[in-house]
């Protein structure tokens, strides 16, 4: 009976092993497909003697230009899934120029080369080993989501700046349209992509009211809303603009002085968070290398691995509970 787990354990690892090469070599493809192949070259050096921007920045693309895959069959099978179109939002939001396919091949690689060393290296069981596999394919997302939530808080502290540059060049007697054009002309980046992106689409013909609500979707932010929903109201009803805009800039600047000031008097309880979430591993480390004898019978014996998986299910239950109680919304 042995034998045979052994004889399946390799072959599974052999079809995995084969996959992973597999998807290494497709990934690879798409890559120099995407940068390399004779046939992107001559249309980007085409592209690029007809535009008048050459700036790579200033040419931001449209929503509706993205691809999930450059592979047509990898975008055949990932337009049937239900949630690709979710993550390549969640991939735009984060500001990087990744695929939906990109993505799905990093979590598989990350996951299988993490399972490959818990099984192999570290000599762990196979229902250990997918564990720790399906952690490291969720490190891809993880990156992700860090950085949407940075790029989204560099677009939140930007906003109030945008709005008065909108106000001065109402004031100073130019359009709502071009008073747009100039904050993605004269400020930094995130904020400048994106409202450049709004003035392209009303140049390819798009009504500024789908614009500003594609933009909203686009940047998932309470403050953006705000600004859609008042330029929206006022083109339908009418009304000063300027003092509306101005208003809003000095409301948020006040709530983010505000959440500034809550995570400075929270950071003692955060900090203590991190402490108490952290220790208890720092600590078994610390006896599992200086008293291995002691501490096997938790790897060992049967009700030292009940009891450490019944710690890590209390442990994930105190995090949760911690990360509610430090976690204040303005």
């Amino acid at each position: 009976m042995f034998d045979n787990l052994v004889g399946d354990t390799l072959i599974t690892l052999s079809v995995l092993v084969f996959v992973t090469v597999l998807m290494v070599i497709e990934g690879l493809y798409m890559l120099w497909r995407s940068y390399r192949a004779p046939g992107v070259q001559k249309i980007g050096k085409r592209l690029q003697a007809l535009s008048a921007a050459t700036d790579r920045i200033a040419q931001a693309r449209l929503v509706k230009d993205r691809v999930l895959s450059e592979a047509p069959w990898m975008q055949r099978v990932l337009l049937k899934l239900p949630r690709a179109h979710r993550l390549d939002r969640f991939i735009l939001q984060a500001g990087l120029e990744w695929t939906v396919s990109h993505v799905l091949l990093a979590c598989a690689l990350s996951g299988m080369l993490v399972f490959f060393a818990t099984a192999s290296l570290a000599n762990q069981p196979a229902w250990i080993a997918l564990l720790v596999g399906a952690t490291g394919a969720a490190v891809p997302l993880l990156y992700l989501s860090h950085r949407r939530s940075r790029r989204l808080a560099h677009l939140e502290r930007q906003l109030p700046d945008a709005l008065d540059l909108v106000t001065r060049a109402l004031r100073a007697g130019h359009s709502f349209a071009s008073s747009l054009q100039m904050i993605g002309e004269e400020m930094s980046e995130p904020i400048a992509g994106e409202f450049r992106m709004v003035a392209d689409e009303v140049g390819f013909g798009v009504s500024l009211q789908q614009a500003l609500t594609n933009m909203s979707e686009r940047v998932p932010l309470t403050d953006m809303r705000y600004f859609v929903v008042s330029v929206l109201i006022q083109r339908d009803s009418g009304g000063n603009l300027t003092e509306v805009l101005g208003n809003l800039s000095r409301l948020i600047r006040d709530r983010l002085k505000l959440l500034a000031r809550v995570r400075v008097l929270s950071a003692e309880g955060r900090l203590s968070a991190w402490i108490l979430g952290l220790m208890p591993f720092a600590l078994t480390a610390l006896m599992n290398a200086f008293n291995p004898a002691f501490m096997s019978p938790l790897w060992t014996d049967p009700i030292g691995i009940t009891a450490v998986k019944y710690m890590l299910g209390l442990m994930v239950v105190g995090v949760l509970i911690l990360r509610k109680i430090v976690k204040i919304r303005v």
